[in-house]
């Protein structure tokens, strides 16, 4: 039953909970705002509130499974990401649409994020004894996304979509490159061999702990912060494409 409640110096617990209301907040707020958003923008605005809805459940059960067990969630957090990482990725293609994004962009970055969690989980889960591999495959897929959304397709499109969608599409492409960074952090926390044979916490309690935290700081600040970087787009004054 110690598990039961949250106890005063129980951050994971703590941030699990925070985590919850904080994606069920902004999931009541993309939602009860869809009536108030352009037709063009629905769609995107739809999707952050469907990404931090999920998010929000999955939460819920990984709060009540971490009190309940005292272990890390891993493979429900995994669902959670399979789920919320490529929607992430498709607000790239829906606000670039407009522009000329071609469907074929879309399963590139719905593919090398499904590659990125599912070597991400083997590393982490299935074969932690070679952690270093997997993540090196997970990273490669992230390296890609980067340089899609920096450099690539994604970044030529934003250009010619107008200063705002350009504007959006260049802050979203910092929640890749830095807020995304925060992941392998704690993938390094949490497995052994994670940072070129050594890991950074020889407790491995300790270690899951650490991970747990560092994730859900990430996760919400990555979400939220997308869907909230795509309101204020569908907020902007009507700008004309130039091709």
């Amino acid at each position: 039953m110690e598990h039961l409640k949250i106890a005063s110096d129980n951050y994971v617990a703590f941030t699990f909970f925070i985590g919850t209301m904080a994606m069920m907040a902004a999931s009541v707020f993309f939602f009860f705002e869809l009536g108030n958003t352009p037709q063009k923008w629905r769609t995107s605005v739809l999707v952050s509130g469907l990404i931090t809805f999920i998010a929000a459940v999955h939460y819920y059960y990984m709060r009540g499974y971490n009190l309940e067990t005292g272990d890390s969630p891993t493979f429900f957090r995994y669902v959670d990401w399979i789920l919320t990482v490529p929607l992430m990725c498709v607000e790239f293609y829906l606000i670039t649409k407009k522009a000329g994004a071609k469907i074929n962009l879309l399963w590139k970055l719905i593919v090398a994020s499904l590659v990125m969690l599912v070597a991400g989980y083997i590393g982490e889960t299935i074969y932690p004894g070679s952690s270093v591999m997997w993540g090196v495959i997970s990273g490669a897929a992230y390296f890609y996304i980067a340089y899609l959304i920096w450099f690539g397709e994604v970044a030529k499109l934003a250009q010619t979509a107008g200063p705002q969608v350009a504007k959006a599409t260049r802050i979203l492409a910092w929640f890749v490159l830095v807020g995304w960074a925060i992941y392998p952090l704690g993938y390094i926390l949490g497995t052994p061999g994670g940072l070129f044979g050594f890991t950074l916490v020889s407790d491995p309690a300790a270690a899951s702990h650490a991970m747990d935290i560092v994730y859900n700081i990430a996760d919400a600040i990555n979400k939220i912060g997308f869907g909230l970087v795509i309101y204020s787009l569908s907020r902007t004054p009507e700008v004309s494409m130039s091709k």
